[in-house]
């Protein structure tokens, strides 16, 4: 059984995802709950849980400010919150899932499955470490790979490049990483950071643009030197984009 504890400042919230969890995640054990940073800090001491469901916004504080008060985090974190879509983008990469209110009972249960397998590897601590990097500023994410957790910042992604159901992310210096996530996952969370997805296949960082090549839908050639076809379809959002920049 995974130790679990739920802190949530609304007592209505901890109800209901207690039941959701009795009825479709069994493997979860609810060992306490808190209604705040403070209480939460003496339930995580005293029962020492392999998890914690964990609201953001709360009315002593944050969750963000009561894990930055335990010394050693030990236990994998699942946001469970109504704060708003923008926000959660920031870490999502970082906290073992999150889940936005009303948590529905199929990503409850994927995140459950990610929470086990996060359990049985020694990557926790990589992942919070992004997770505190991220409180106030997104500057990096930790990436998903083969080989376990990278990380990196956001502004030296010079693009992102669809590989079925994985993502090659191209550094500086020629470096490449891929992914276990697909490029709809760093579209969402990187368009609103300097990103644009110029094709089906290419998300690029707009920093990085050289220069843009007449055409149908036109190309553009980025700083490593690689040149990537603009959809038709995209040409004019992304020429609009590109002159405000």
């Amino acid at each position: 059984m995974i130790r679990t504890i739920i802190i949530d400042d609304e007592e209505r919230g901890r109800r209901t995802l207690k039941t959701q969890i009795s009825k479709y995640c069994p493997e979860l054990e609810i060992v306490g709950e808190a209604n705040g940073v403070q209480s939460g800090l003496e339930i995580i001491r005293h029962e020492k849980p392999d998890a914690v469901f964990l609201d953001i916004q709360m009315q002593d504080g944050t969750g963000f400010d009561l894990l930055e008060q335990i010394p050693h985090v030990n236990f994998a974190i699942i946001f469970a919150t109504a704060y708003d879509q923008y926000a959660i983008q920031a870490f999502k990469f970082s906290a073992t899932d999150y889940l936005l209110k009303p948590i529905d009972p199929d990503q409850l249960i994927k995140a459950v499955d990610k929470l086990q397998s996060e359990l049985n590897s020694h990557n926790l601590s990589k992942k919070l470490e992004a997770l505190f990097s991220n409180k106030n500023n997104f500057e990096k994410i930790a990436l998903p790979t083969f080989d376990g957790i990278i990380l990196v910042k956001i502004k030296e992604i010079i693009r992102c490049q669809s590989e079925s159901n994985y993502t090659t992310l191209f550094l500086p210096k020629g470096d490449k990483i891929v992914v276990t996530k697909t490029l709809k996952d760093f579209d969402e969370m990187l368009t609103p950071l300097g990103f644009f997805r110029i094709h089906q296949s290419h998300l690029i960082n707009m920093s990085f643009v050289n220069k843009y090549i007449k055409g149908d839908g036109g190309s553009v050639k980025m700083e490593d030197g690689t040149v990537l076809e603009v959809a038709r379809r995209r040409k004019d959002t992304f020429l609009d984009l590109l002159l405000k920049n």
